[in-house]
């Protein structure tokens, strides 16, 4: 296929979406140019679709889930089709590892992270789709009752930029695992990879039809696809402006959803903490993929009687961070467009402006192409937990430090925002990890850690306004499927 110039990532490609198994151009030969955020130079081209590329999708998933081998396949089969798109992945992991850091700005070992990530989504729902079984219910005499997991169908999956290797396969693993076909919508932002993913697909056996991506626009590819009347199911990773939108699109179809909305993440570190410990990954939390990531450690809460401590430690640290090109493999890449950078930027400035003490600032290398899109790092202390820098999400590398007094001032504070997605709880105190991490609001608690989000195993989701539905595990199998139950009189 065309797009396999993807492999050298070469000037000016213009690269092409699949649908029904084919590189396909936009209905109208519209396309968007794809800029590298590590220099702002155009390398590439996608199709800008619109409605009926959308249309023509859609009706390519639904019929070979009504129709093609793929509805029909055992478990095991569609399984073992995930377990060859793993191993694809693997040998190809070095081109999609320079393709995702290239369109996203990231250092290129966070791209080869993200590789690792995405072969495990693929390996561990290779294994997975035939471990749901139903149920049989105790009735009345004379029946027996049962429940069936059944896949919904069409699934829609709209894949944000800051992720889009990960995201993805956490979505079409899933989603294939349960029987069901896939029409994602990559960010217009970062495509690339996901249209690599959908050639991958069809080299591992995965019938055409099954996995389509369509690029474009969200407010035309992205909304079209989530009020589809085709479209089954829909799972969104983004905003919350965004997601309240998609929902009401999705709504007038009475389709269900799955909301991963962003959050504005505490950890909270208590005075007998092993702050040695503790605060490499309090940096490294915050400044993975530049504090674009929704699961970002934003805000760190600590004790009164360490905090001074505490500070001293991460502005040590803070002050020798370096934002630089993607290739450059610094401590954080350019952020993924210039829209963003102003808006981190933004925030940073207005949190100066009202008095809010900078503890710390990074730097941009001497070297960074002028281009790019770069924000250094900055640490604020002594933030007023109900700042505008302590409850809005900010997407960069922008950490909020605040003091507390005791556990329940703790509690307090960190349940104090709109979101409620991850937390982190250091303390050595075996009870009080306990009492914590079940009175944070949150939809994952790390203890003595932070994940950003976890393993694939864990279930992922938030509380409040960071969405509903979890996905990772065997959670998101449950919400990619439906209960049937069936009632037998037998007499």
């Amino acid at each position: 296929m065309g797009t396999h110039l993807s492999r050298t990532v070469a000037e000016g490609v213009a690269f092409m979406q699949i649908i029904d198994g084919k590189p396909t151009d936009a209905l109208s030969g519209a396309r968007i140019d794809v800029a590298s955020p590590s220099d702002g130079k155009v390398f590439a081209s996608i199709p800008a679709s619109g409605e009926a590329d959308v249309d023509r999708a859609v009706r390519s998933a639904r019929k070979a889930f009504d129709e093609g081998p793929w509805g029909r396949m055992p478990a095991v089969e569609r399984g073992r089709c995930l377990t060859r798109l793993f191993q694809l992945v693997e040998s190809h992991g070095t081109e999609l590892a320079a393709l995702e850091s290239r369109d996203t700005g990231k250092p290129i070992r966070q791209g080869r992270a993200d590789i690792t990530a995405t072969m495990r989504y693929y390996e561990f729902y290779g294994g997975a789709g035939d471990k749901i079984h139903g149920d049989t219910i105790p009735f009345l005499p004379g029946y027996t009752a049962l429940t069936l997991r059944e896949p919904h169908g069409v699934v829609a999956g709209i894949i944000p930029w800051n992720y889009p290797l990960q995201i993805l396969a956490r979505v079409l693993g899933a989603a294939l695992a349960m029987g069901n076909t896939l029409v994602a919508k990559p960010a217009e932002d970062a495509s690339l990879s996901a249209i690599r993913i959908a050639e991958l697909c069809l080299e591992a056996g995965i019938p055409e039809g099954v996995v389509n991506v369509v690029t474009g626009y969200g407010r035309e590819a992205g909304a079209a696809l989530s009020a589809h009347p085709g479209v089954d199911y829909v799972t969104f990773t983004g905003s919350p402006l965004t997601g309240t939108a998609i929902q009401q699109a999705a709504a007038i179809n009475n389709r269900g959803v799955t909301m991963e909305l962003g959050g504005k993440s505490p950890q909270i570190v208590f005075a007998d903490a092993d702050i040695e410990a503790a605060v490499p990954v309090l940096v490294n939390a915050i400044i993975q993929n530049g504090g674009q990531t929704c699961s970002a450690g934003s805000r760190v809460l600590v004790e009164r009687p360490v905090y001074e401590q505490v500070a001293a430690a991460l502005a040590e640290r803070f002050s020798a961070l370096v934002a630089g090109p993607h290739d450059a493999d610094l401590d954080l890449g350019a952020l993924i467009n210039p829209k963003q950078r102003d808006r981190v930027a933004g925030m940073i400035a207005a949190a100066e402006e009202a008095g809010v003490s900078v503890l710390a600032r990074g730097s941009v290398a001497k070297d960074a192409p002028a281009g790019g899109w770069y924000q250094a790092p900055v640490l604020f202390g002594s933030v007023d937990p109900v700042a505008t820098i302590a409850q809005e999400e900010v997407f960069g590398p922008v950490l909020a430090l605040s003091p507390f007094d005791g556990e329940e001032d703790a509690i307090r504070i960190a349940n104090g925002t709109e979101f409620g997605l991850v937390a982190g709880v250091w303390t050595k105190d075996g009870a009080r990890q306990h009492r914590v991490a079940k009175r944070v609001r949150a939809g994952q608690v790390f203890v003595n850690g932070y994940g950003a989000g976890g393993g694939v195993e864990l279930p992922f989701g938030g509380f409040k306004k960071s969405g509903h539905g979890r996905e990772k595990g065997f959670e998101a199998l449950y919400d990619m499927s439906a209960t049937k139950t069936i009632v037998f009189n037998h007499g």
